[in-house]
């Protein structure tokens, strides 16, 4: 019996003590959205990111141009054909025909292997800005002692009331200089 309630003693001790140990755990915040944007990677990247863009929606600008005048060649041909020149009319139109579907291939082609282009540079150009910003949260965490640190620029958190901001030090840790805006709870 003595044994029994011993054990009884150690379990609810440790039991107690698991307890303890849990709310002493420390929770953060951070705003990953403002740490990114200010640094300065993230700038030039996304400058970069932005001009290979212009570049592509330039390249498929010129092509609607050429597209667009075969249209109205196409229609200047319509309107002028009569019974005395339907035959020339007519071939010059299955021409144009045919060349318009050409560059609506070619176009449709364009996009597609611009988007591919432009996901892939994104990725390439952003995914170590986004690791780096990681790794940063996940070492002023440790050094601070901080069992969770939630990202409030996550959507999946539909509230906060508390624990510590840590954008301001993972931000100092990055080498970036500037204030932060002090974050609200969302309601």
């Amino acid at each position: 019996m003595k044994n029994l309630f011993k054990g009884v003693v150690v379990v609810a001790v440790l039991f107690l003590s698991t307890g303890l140990v849990r709310a002493q755990q420390k929770i953060g915040h951070v705003n990953s959205n403002d740490i990114i944007q200010s640094m300065p990677e993230f700038k030039t990247a996304n400058t970069e990111f932005e001009n290979l863009q212009k570049s592509k929606e330039g390249e498929l600008q010129q092509m609607g141009a050429e597209y667009q005048k075969k249209i109205t060649a196409a229609q200047d041909l319509q309107r002028n054909r009569s019974e005395a020149n339907r035959d020339s009319i007519d071939a010059k139109l299955q021409s144009l025909t045919m060349e318009l579907q050409e560059i609506e291939k070619r176009i449709q082609d364009v996009q597609r292997v611009a988007q591919e282009e432009l996901q892939k540079k994104q990725e390439e150009l952003f995914a170590p800005i986004f690791q780096k910003a990681n790794t940063a949260v996940q070492t002023v965490a440790k050094e601070k002692g901080y069992a969770y640190v939630f990202d409030i620029a996550n959507s999946a958190i539909p509230y906060f009331a508390g624990g510590d901001d840590l954008t301001a030090d993972v931000k100092a840790k990055l080498g970036i200089s500037g204030s932060t805006p002090a974050a609200t709870p969302n309601q």
